[in-house]
């Protein structure tokens, strides 16, 4: 399921917002409706002390995929509101106990190029002589890789120790460019996985197989989007994939 706004977002970041609050709500209903599902099974089922489970295996499970699904929406309506996804990534990270240093890094992977488009550079709002930059990164939270992202950005509009943390390091680009308070929007969303499918709350509810694993695939969904200094200067475009290792702690106990 893809969802655009791009069209408005790229002429001028205020024109996302309203579609931007279309899309928080949906995925807002998404999360209520899954713990509202929660609800009703709990009179049903034991109590249990909730707590990350060490390895991160997920049973093919009604009440594991009601679960699922409230992580995975609320991760991704997260990112959708905030102003950096590597400081979001840092939270869930240390939040879910995914490493023992809860700090993204970003894992820099060279030998890839991928020049930016004509329709890229109209949302950059620059020319085709303007100077533009490709870095391709693996966000990691110790040894589990979070999200793969492709960053376009403009290094005229960074400072010189900016372009060098970026060229030469593993810091993520939230990171390096902080200083310039800089802020997001997304403006496309690509969903890879439901662990339920639309409607399940008017169906009957599937039908459990606690000793199989749940089948998660590697991408969980994928956001491209736009960051802006302050002054509504666009300073880089981004396509991320966000992975399954962002539930490596495995489901609430």
């Amino acid at each position: 399921m893809r969802q655009f706004f791009a069209r408005a977002s790229s002429e001028h970041p205020r024109g996302a917002v309203k579609q931007e609050g279309r899309l928080r709500s949906m995925t807002r209903h998404a999360i209520e409706r899954a713990i509202a599902g929660m609800m009703l099974l709990g009179a049903a089922l034991s109590p249990t002390p909730s707590m990350a489970q060490t390895a991160p295996f997920w049973p093919d499970t009604f009440v594991a995929r009601l679960e699922a699904l409230a992580l995975v929406e609320t991760l991704n309506v997260t990112l959708i509101g905030a102003r950096s996804a590597t400081f979001t990534l840092d939270k869930w990270c240390a939040d879910h106990k995914l490493a023992a240093d809860a700090k993204i890094r970003a894992r820099l992977v060279r030998g890839i190029d991928k020049p930016a488009t004509d329709e890229q550079r109209q949302r950059l709002q620059i020319d085709a002589d303007e100077p533009v930059k490709f870095r391709h990164v693996e966000l990691a939270c110790g040894d589990r890789i979070l999200s793969e992202a492709d960053n376009w950005y403009v290094p005229a509009r960074l400072t010189a120790e900016m372009n060098r943390l970026l060229e030469t390091t593993d810091t993520p680009f939230g990171r390096a460019v902080a200083a310039l308070t800089p802020f997001r929007r997304t403006f496309a969303v690509e969903v890879h996985w439901k662990p339920l499918d639309d409607g399940w709350e008017l169906e009957p509810p599937p039908a459990d197989h606690p000793g199989a694993a749940l089948d998660i695939p590697e991408k969980l969904f994928e956001h491209r989007a736009l960051l802006f200094t302050p002054d509504l200067k666009p300073i880089a475009e981004v396509d991320e994939n966000y992975t399954r290792e962002n539930l490596a702690f495995g489901p609430p106990r």
